[in-house]
Formats: C-alpha cells, sequence, structure tokens
C-alpha cells in the first residue's frame, strides 16, 4: 500500500514538473502533534513517530528523517516501503536539505506545501540549495490530491479554562503581551502557535490527540486582538468570555486576507512558528521583526495560582501511579498482563482522580526489549505480556483541569541481570546529580546537560534523546522555549518553567531504563557572586530502589533519594489504603549508605 502511495505521488510530481516532494510532520501551526487530518507523512511512509521529514524523489530515492527517539521503531516501521532510515544527528548523516543538493541536479524543482514548513526551515533550503540553483515550489498539497479517505478539518468544542486554575486575566496576558510589543517596537503581532493562542485566550479545545488545543491564529495590535476560529466550536460561556474581553472573532481563513491588506507597519512574528505561506502574504512595505512569540516566554513561567495548582495535580497523580505500581507488584506472574493492558490500568486509577480530563500523551509501555525503543507504541495485536522477570518501562501523563503531568518509571518485575542493575543504577545517579544542581541565574539548559550525562559518559554509554523539555499547564506535554539537551537552545531557566529530567539508558533487544519526574526552576540563593536557581522535584512516585547498586553511588546521592523517598511517603500515604501504603512504606524505606 505504501509503494502504490508513493507510485501515485511520483505520477503527480512528473505531471507538475516536481523533482522532489518534501513532507513534514507538522501543520499548518507547526506544531509537534498533529490533528489526523495533517498525518501526511504517516499516510505516505507508514512511519508512525512524531517527528520525522520525508522526501520523495522522481529517481526512486527515498528518504525518512528522524530522531534519535525513533531509530528502531522507524526500521520497523519503514520495512518493504522503500523509503531509507536516515538517523539525524548521528556522524555522517546528511540532514535532508544536503541529501537533496548532492542527489538533485542543477534548476531541479523541489515542491513543498508552504503552509507546512515554517519561514525559517525555506530559508535553511534556499541557503543550501542555491548554488545549484534549485527552485522550491511552495504552492501544492499533491498529498490531498491522493489521499482519498483523508480525516477533515476538526470541529470539536472550544471551552473556558476557568481562571482559578489559569491564574491570569485575557487582559492580563494581553496587557504583558502589548508592553513587550512596544519594548520591540511591534505595531502587529501574528500569532501561529496553538498552545499559545489557548493559553492566551484562557480556552482549550481539543482538535489535536491529548493536546489541549484548538486550531486558530491571532493578530494582536496596539488596540485590537482578533481571533482566526471556526466559531461554530465555541460554546457559549467560551463565546461570551471573548466578547466580555472585546475579542474579535473571525474565521479561520480569514487571517490571510486580513494580513494581506496590513501596509507600512512593523509585523512581530516568530519565523519558527509561523509558516512560509503566511510570509509570502505579507507585503513588502511592512517591516518583519522575527522572535520568538512574545507568549511563549510569558506562558512557559509559571504564575503563583499555576504553580500551587501543579502542586495539587502531583499528589493526584502520584496516588494514581502508586496504585498502579501495587497492582502490578501484586499480580504480575498471577494473571495475564500485557503492555496494553497495564497502560489501560493505569489510566484507570487516573480517571479516578478530581479534575482529570485525558492522557498527556499515548502511553509508553514497554516490557523488555520493547522498552529499549524509546517512544515505543504497544499495540494490542502484536504486544508483549509481562512476566514476573526483568524491568517495565512506563511514560504516562496526565492532563487535568489543573496541570499536565509526565513521568516514567522503570519497575522491577523479578530477576533482573548485573547489567540492567548497573545500567538502572547510572540512570539514577544521572536523574539525581540534575535534580540536585545549583546554577547561576542566566544558565541554559544545554549548560547543565551533562550532570545527567557525566554517569553515562564516564562509561562510554550515552542516550539519543533530550535530558529536559519543557512542560505546559493543561497544555501539551512538550513545551517551549526551554529545554535541557546537549544542543544549545538560547534560553535561560527562569524561575517558575516546568521542566522534565529524564536521562535514560536502551540496549536493543535488552531493555530500556528511563527515570522521569517534572522539576520547577526556583530560587536558591543570593551571594556576592550573583543569584543562584535550583531545582524543585514536583513528581511524587517512588524509584525502584530493587535495581539499584547502592555501592555504585556517592552518599549526596543516597541522601537525596532518601530525602524524596520520605516526600514520597508523605505526601501521598494518606491517601492509599493500608495495603498500599505499607507497599509504599517498603518501597520508600531508606537505604543504608554501605561507605
Amino acid at each position: 500500500m505504501i509503494k502504490e502511495r508513493i507510485a501515485k505521488l511520483v505520477k503527480l510530481m512528473e505531471e507538475n514538473n516536481f523533482d522532489a516532494y518534501i513532507i513534514p510532520s507538522s501543520d499548518f501551526h507547526q506544531s509537534e502533534y498533529v490533528a489526523d487530518y495533517f498525518k501526511s507523512r504517516e499516510f505516505i511512509s507508514g512511519f508512525t513517530g512524531s517527528a520525522g521529514t520525508v522526501v520523495i524523489t522522481k529517481t526512486g530515492k527515498h528518504g525518512l528523517w528522524t530522531d534519535g527517539r525513533y531509530f528502531l521503531q522507524a526500521e520497523k516501521e519503514l520495512e518493504g516501503s522503500g523509503i531509507d532510515l536516515f538517523k539525524m544527528h548521528m556522524p555522517g548523516v546528511k540532514t535532508y536539505e544536503k541529501w537533496l543538493f548532492d542527489n538533485l541536479k542543477e534548476d531541479s524543482v523541489i515542491g513543498i506545501d508552504g503552509r507546512l514548513f515554517s519561514i525559517e526551515k525555506v530559508m535553511e533550503f534556499e541557503e543550501v540549495l542555491e548554488e545549484k540553483f534549485i527552485e522550491i515550489d511552495s504552492s501544492m498539497d499533491l498529498i490531498d490530491e491522493i489521499w482519498e479517505d483523508r480525516p477533515s478539518l476538526p470541529d470539536d468544542e472550544i471551552f473556558v479554562h476557568d481562571i482559578k486554575y489559569a491564574g491570569k486575566t485575557i487582559i492580563e496576558k494581553l496587557e504583558e503581551v502589548r508592553n513587550e510589543m512596544e519594548e520591540k517596537f511591534a505595531d502587529t503581532f501574528i500569532l501561529s502557535s496553538l498552545d499559545d493562542i489557548a493559553w492566551l485566550y484562557n480556552l482549550r479545545g481539543s482538535d489535536v490527540h491529548n493536546n489541549p488545543v484548538f486550531l486558530a491564529y491571532t493578530v494582536i495590535t496596539k488596540d485590537e486582538a482578533i481571533l482566526y476560529v471556526d466559531a461554530k466550536k465555541l460554546n457559549k460561556e467560551a463565546n461570551k468570555q471573548l466578547e466580555d474581553n472585546n475579542i474579535i472573532i473571525r474565521e479561520y481563513s480569514e487571517v490571510f486576507d486580513y494580513v494581506q491588506e496590513i501596509s507600512i507597519s512593523k509585523i512581530l512574528l516568530s519565523s519558527k512558528k509561523t509558516s512560509y505561506y503566511m510570509l509570502e502574504k505579507i507585503d513588502e512595505s511592512n517591516d518583519v521583526i522575527d522572535e520568538i512569540d512574545i507568549t511563549t516566554e510569558l506562558k512557559a513561567i509559571k504564575n503563583d495560582v499555576e504553580i500551587n495548582n501543579l502542586r495539587n495535580v502531583f499528589v493526584k497523580d502520584g496516588v494514581a501511579m502508586v496504585k498502579f505500581l501495587y497492582w502490578l507488584d501484586k499480580s504480575v506472574g498471577n494473571e495475564i498482563i500485557t503492555e496494553v493492558s497495564a497502560a489501560d490500568k493505569l489510566q484507570s486509577f487516573r480517571k479516578e482522580q478530581d479534575l482529570y480530563q485525558q492522557d498527556s500523551f499515548d502511553y509508553i509501555s514497554g516490557y523488555e526489549k520493547n522498552g529499549a525503543i524509546i517512544h515505543y507504541f504497544a499495540k494490542k495485536e502484536t504486544c508483549a505480556t509481562l512476566k514476573a522477570k526483568g524491568l517495565y518501562l512506563i511514560d504516562s501523563g496526565g492532563q487535568y483541569y489543573d496541570g499536565t503531568t509526565d513521568i516514567t518509571r522503570t519497575v522491577v518485575l523479578g530477576e533482573i541481570t548485573e547489567e540492567q542493575i548497573s545500567d538502572f543504577t547510572i540512570t539514577l545517579m544521572g536523574h539525581i546529580d540534575l535534580a540536585s544542581a545549583k546554577f547561576l541565574e542566566g544558565t541554559y539548559g544545554a549548560n547543565l546537560d551533562i550532570l545527567a550525562r557525566k554517569p553515562f559518559w564516564d562509561r562510554g554509554l550515552d542516550y539519543k534523546h533530550g535530558t529536559g523539555h519543557g512542560v505546559g499547564f493543561y497544555l501539551n506535554v512538550h513545551e517551549g522555549p526551554q529545554s535541557i539537551s546537549r544542543y544549545l537552545i538560547p534560553v535561560t531557566l527562569k524561575k517558575g518553567m516546568l521542566t522534565s529530567n529524564e536521562p535514560g539508558m536502551y540496549r536493543a533487544g535488552k531493555h530500556g531504563i528511563r527515570i522521569e519526574s517534572l522539576v520547577l526552576v526556583d530560587d536558591y540563593k543570593e551571594t556576592e557572586f550573583g543569584k543562584f536557581m535550583k531545582f524543585d522535584t514536583l513528581t511524587l512516585c517512588p524509584i525502584d530502589i530493587r535495581a539499584i547498586d547502592e555501592k555504585m553511588m556517592t552518599k549526596t546521592q543516597i541522601d537525596w533519594l532518601n530525602e524524596y523517598h520520605k516526600e514520597v511517603y508523605e505526601k501521598l500515604g494518606k491517601y492509599l489504603g493500608n495495603a498500599e501504603k505499607e507497599w509504599l512504606k517498603e518501597m520508600t524505606k531508606e537505604i543504608n549508605i554501605s561507605k
């Protein structure tokens, strides 16, 4: 089927004189996770991961570029498709722009749908390809012509996110935005990012699976705020909230008509998040200011109300996790449990919690060798059955009205090997060293990444994903602008930013280990040398001490773990039944320091 789709696409390419066609993973808003309508890359390749780009050429050379989270998954899903896998960021692997430059002749034409590519990405293409006079035609969505049963654009309800959770009114947020616009000398702010728009207007939706966002654009000027959205999707309360705050409502696609009419204005937008198609609509009389969206950093710094809500959310989510881990510990070996049924059971415990709405992403439930597939997705027909031995990795999270969670725990199901114990302990050491970091104000996440990786690198080991990503507030589980990884993103870690801490160890065909908690950036102390920050671990859930070799750890690391487990027991124990509470007491008991 995949080969037939590719053949149809190649035929269309020939009709339009395209030598290559590029299909990304994004939607019109450069989102990481997208509605079914936008899953063109999955349609043409069969690869189901959330990140990747496919290139199809007339000559029969086709490729998928994806990152280390998906190498094993992509190898499996691309089998028999005729599409080669290119492992991004690995030594000797070219970017797809450079690959196209090397494989296309001079004066070739590359086709793209300009709505799916950011301004920044197209400009990168042009810079790489200009030496061979390779043209980019951004005018056509060829996938739409061959996708016969393509899903329609989503039309689910848009609803209000109450101020008791959001912490700031629309007016307050707009005032902050306009103050920033004034500082940047901008007259007009064009915003395409879906989570930013939902945050700005204290609204939520369900247009994207597990992400409570809705398709929209907004334009902010000094005296107007216009929301471009399918007005039929707004429920009465949402519609009233917008009207009460003098927000002008226009139809979703009308944003391009508005943008075309702007002249002699200073327009602020993010070239990373705004489509190339949008740029093509902007008249040349305007001055475009390319900066990160104002709302992105405002949203990333959680306010006091949000932080108080989050502390409550992590208690609820921790209770659900402990109930699940207790059930798992008592049930494996006594009843049939699969990767899918285990994930379903965890979801059922989350559903019992107050204000739970949905999962924050599709659970990664991997037993033994499947845990080594970093973004593994278990399917009922093919998933593994858990046995009373080895390691089980469960990466999950919930969307609650009062916050978003993301947690990974790797669990001992029975007898484990010395290698598994060593790998688990190394992962825990990296997790603790990052969690206990103290750092100078103005530090980038990339400056701290080595703290988590040092126990790995000291032993010639590594993991092929970032160490930490930002997390939204009842929004996307992956949120910018901050991150912790080897790659420099020039965004400093500021008080109120919520970030994951998730080193991992993966041995293909054997096991996967990841320990993930969410941490909040907070003040530490101020000295004559400057202001220092720290991380406050918000996630409350035991880390499996049965997989630890404490002889590998330092006293400082063991002290941190004992203190963390003491907090977990004190905050969660009161919400558990007697048997669960006793189990938690055993799982959080103090580790004796053996050196």
